[in-house]
């Protein structure tokens, strides 16, 4: 189902909206083909994997008049420590609650106005809510962090590793493998409902949702905020621009290895390939969107969104449609596309999310 929001949207924006659903089955001549859903599972899987380590998890509890603040850390890997933030109801007559997991955006972190004021919502709602840093963001940032330092330099040592054996993927992919751990991590608490666990992210923290949520089956409910996205969709037409810009210096910085007086195509390509390897094909947004049916899953996204372009999202929704068609589970699919919105995190956004989470979580 495909509902554009606004009390006053044009008929012709609806049309025009519908028509590039089907209109965008192939790019620039080729057709969009998609390895089968167990592959895209299982190599995503192997790609992430590492050695399992305990999650040592600590945290201090906060009891206000409102809700239940817990503060506190586990362990992904052996020293990577991941930074917690837990909001839950006061008072409640179940032992167990249903989680929701909240992801920040690039340069952000757990203690964001918008995803604090998200985890006291979903904690009023009757929800536990959970939002970690993802990686290089936040407390796993440091000092000296201006303008987002440390997450470009994690990626431009990235792609200057020639190990293989020692690559990493600090772009998306190693905060994906945090979330598996994070998940490991929930369903071990006393007060947790382990087959209710949400998830929804803005942004970057959206697209880690769509990775980490399509291949993670004890993720019940999604919902990716401005995130869906074809990356091969946007290197194809030219509309890389805004993905890049949210790690610049990494792409300048590559540019000037590859012997470019600026950035293009072909060595974004370059950077995409070395530390997201398969984003532009089993592992983009449309092929994984897949995974999702038939769980419950809600995409919202903007019309004018600089960094997920509508042309490439339409692709992800008529990727998800299908998919959703052939389990016979499309009322628990639905898209939302906000008109003449850029690249932002709406009041409408959250108003959608929380009543899908309380419908089917």
């Amino acid at each position: 189902m495909l509902i554009k929001s606004g009390l006053q949207v044009k008929h012709f924006l609806w049309l025009t909206s519908l028509l590039l659903i089907f209109q965008l089955e192939t790019t620039n001549g080729q057709p969009y083909s998609y390895v089968p859903e167990s592959k895209v599972e299982k190599d995503f899987k192997a790609l992430l994997a590492r050695p399992a380590t305990t999650p040592r998890p600590y945290s201090i509890t906060t009891v206000t008049d409102s809700i239940v603040i817990e503060k506190g850390y586990f362990y992904s890997e052996e020293t990577e420590k991941v930074p917690f933030l837990i909001n839950k109801p006061v008072s409640s007559k179940l032992k167990k609650l249903p989680v929701i997991i909240v992801l920040h955006g690039t340069g952000g972190s757990k203690d964001d106005r918008d995803i604090r004021a998200l985890l006291y919502h979903f904690s009023k709602l009757g929800f536990m809510s959970i939002a970690i840093d993802a990686r290089f963001h936040g407390e796993r940032a440091g000092t000296n962090n201006k303008n987002n330092r440390r997450y470009n330099d994690a990626i431009i040592e990235a792609w200057e590793n020639r190990d293989p054996k020692k690559q990493a993927h600090p772009f998306f992919f190693d905060t994906v493998y945090d979330l598996w751990k994070l998940t490991d991590y929930l369903i071990t608490r006393k007060d947790v409902e382990p087959s209710r666990i949400g998830m929804t992210g803005i942004s970057m923290g959206g697209i880690e949702t769509w990775m980490a949520a399509s291949v993670d089956k004890r993720i019940k409910v999604s919902v990716p905020v401005i995130a869906a996205q074809s990356f091969k969709w946007s290197l194809e037409n030219n509309r890389w621009q805004g993905r890049a810009g949210t790690i610049r210096a990494a792409h300048e910085k590559v540019a000037a290895d590859l012997g470019d007086k600026t950035i293009n195509s072909e060595n974004v390509k370059a950077l995409w390939n070395k530390i997201l390897p398969g984003i532009l094909d089993e592992f983009d947004c449309p092929s994984m969107i897949r995974l999702f049916s038939p769980r419950p899953l809600l995409l919202l996204s903007n019309a004018e969104d600089q960094n997920c372009p509508l042309p490439g999202a339409e692709i992800v929704f008529k990727s998800a449609q299908e998919a959703y068609q052939l389990k016979n589970a499309s009322a628990k699919l639905k898209i939302n596309v906000t008109p003449n919105e850029p690249h932002r995190f709406l009041p409408e956004h959250e108003k959608l999310a929380s009543e899908w989470f309380t419908k089917w979580l």
